[in-house]
């Protein structure tokens, strides 16, 4: 699913992901490194909105949902 905005729950910069909480994603949804549009090293900000794509997943370290493209304000 796309253009979904939310917050950033949490975010281990050691390991690359976090999880983003949004009406549309309940319980969090995982995000890894990966998926964040920038140049250069990619983190989230805890607390900081995003819009992110992403798709249900049977269990991604204990998450329904995983994030395909998180992009933060500019």
């Amino acid at each position: 699913m796309g253009d979904t905005t939310g917050t950033v729950r949490e975010w281990n910069d050691l390991e690359g992901w976090g999880v983003i909480d949004s009406p549309a994603t309940p319980g969090g949804c995982w995000v890894f490194f990966s998926a964040i549009v920038s140049e250069g090293y990619r983190t989230l900000p805890v607390g900081g909105t995003v819009t992110f794509d992403w798709e249900q997943v049977t269990d991604q370290d204990g998450y329904r949902y995983r994030a395909t493209r998180v992009e933060r304000p500019r």
